[in-house]
């Protein structure tokens, strides 16, 4: 049965009792009111989630109850009467009422509407019992960090989940982003439809559109068969575009296209394919400088920024450092069937090390320690020497980047990314896993670099 109460204020009581035994039918727990007064009383006993409320009853007006805040704020009301009429329609709603049904009420849409309070509770009462999680364990669903700025960005998730606006999350790379989107997804409305995540930094340009949009047989050599796109796999459900601007520039407006019509058409076809796909993306770098750098349409960036969240690096999250590192110690010690403990000592180099790949790579630090250490994690099982030079035990500890204070992100990364090649000598393969970013957003990176120096040496000629 699925959890939901509801009071039935109605005074002629051959109608309640028939409405009454519908909804019980429908599994719904129900209980009944004749007056205003009765139905005051039982709310006060044991608020209900919804109340289906008459409008005209034997002390007064159901609008009245419906005005008290100290009950609708405990309850969703949707109002039944036989007087029905534009006017009073108009005047429910405004008091906050969330539907309105003539009688005889229609059965189809009092069961709708029985199903989406069902659902919409059941939501609001999740995120309660995660806010409740993050307060005792600093845990919000998968996600981990009792930090305030990590609590802020529970909020914001919280808050635009169960609406159908999209979300882009900004932040570095490795600080969660498709963990954001997993949350928003699970707390939506959605929650319980498919979810897929699409790297588009990671798939090659020719092959994207196939992969989005999906493709007919013979489009193209290889297509040896229909195929669907991620856009209808994930129809009804949520999509998570992952480093968005990394999408070829012209495959953006196909985007665009899809997210305004909500209808795809496969490569090789020229029909329209109707989707219901609620868009998540993200990007580890700056969207405005992305669309000033032309590599992102800033029409797709206005679609797609409705509701911005922005993730904090991991040195912004000093008070989450050793929670995050008992939680990856202890899925390992799930998963090896082993009892491994870290050390104060190691807690405290953790807690000094800079973690420039943010939580990704310290997931990935906790992980490599636990097969080095027999019973217990110290300092000489962390990356670097001692646990307190270079991450990379090859990379010289005394190797540094100077930063001059105003420079742009941008810059800096461009910066960090050019001397991270040159100190490993140009192994890309090495430089991308220590930056914590897919050898492909790489190869883009230096794509956008070396193609602006051929535009800035053709200027300059």
């Amino acid at each position: 049965m699925t959890h939901l109460s509801v009071l039935l204020v109605e005074d002629d009581a051959d109608f309640r009792a028939s409405t009454a035994a519908l909804i019980s039918r429908e599994g719904y727990e129900t209980r009944e009111a004749g007056t205003i007064d009765e139905a005051r009383k039982q709310i006060a006993d044991a608020p209900p989630d919804l109340v289906l409320l008459d409008l005209v009853l034997p002390d007064g007006e159901g609008l009245e109850l419906l005005a008290e805040e100290d009950l609708s704020d405990r309850a969703e009301f949707v109002i039944m009467t036989g007087h029905a009429a534009v006017e009073s329609a108009v005047t429910a709603l405004r008091e906050g009422a969330l539907d309105y049904l003539p009688k005889p009420v229609d059965r189809t849409r009092l069961q709708t509407i029985l199903a989406n309070v069902a659902r919409t509770r059941g939501l609001k009462r999740e995120v309660s019992t995660l806010r409740d999680e993050l307060r005792q364990l600093g845990r919000f669903g998968n996600m981990v960090g009792r930090s305030v700025k990590m609590q802020a960005v529970y909020d914001l998730i919280a808050k635009v989940a169960p609406t159908e606006s999209s979300v882009f999350v900004t932040g570095e790379s490795g600080t969660g982003k498709e963990l954001v989107a997993e949350t928003v997804h699970r707390l939506s409305k959605r929650g319980d439809r498919p979810f897929f995540a699409l790297n588009c930094g990671a798939v090659s340009s020719s092959l994207i559109e196939s992969e989005l949009f999906g493709h007919e047989k013979g489009s193209f050599t290889g297509a040896d068969r229909d195929r669907r796109g991620f856009f209808e796999e994930a129809s009804g459900g949520t999509l998570f575009l992952d480093e968005v601007s990394e999408m070829p520039i012209e495959l953006q407006v196909k985007l665009l296209r899809v997210l305004e019509s909500g209808t795809v058409t496969r490569v090789g076809s020229t029909t329209p394919i109707a989707v219901d796909v609620r868009v998540v993306a993200a990007s580890n770098r700056d969207p405005r400088e992305a669309v000033a750098e032309n590599v992102l349409r800033e029409d797709l960036l206005y679609r797609l920024n409705v509701f911005p969240i922005e993730l904090p690096p991991l040195r912004d999250r000093e008070d989450d450092i050793a929670l995050l590192s008992q939680f990856f110690l202890d899925e390992v010690n799930r998963r090896e069937g082993t009892a491994k403990k870290l050390s104060d000592k190691a807690v405290d180099v953790i807690r000094r090390l800079p973690w420039p790949g943010n939580v990704r790579e310290l997931k990935n630090a906790i992980e490599r320690s636990a097969i080095l250490a027999d019973d217990t994690i110290t300092p000489s099982h962390l990356p670097g020497s001692g646990g307190v030079a270079a991450v990379d035990a090859n990379l010289p500890a005394e190797d540094s980047l100077e930063v001059r204070v105003g420079a742009t992100i941008a810059d800096a990364e461009r910066r960090l990314i050019l001397a991270t090649l040159e100190s490993l000598e140009g192994d890309k393969k090495r430089a991308a896993a220590m930056l914590g970013i897919s050898l492909k957003t790489l190869y883009n990176r230096l794509n956008v670099y070396e193609a602006a120096e051929e535009k800035s040496s053709s200027v300059g000629t």
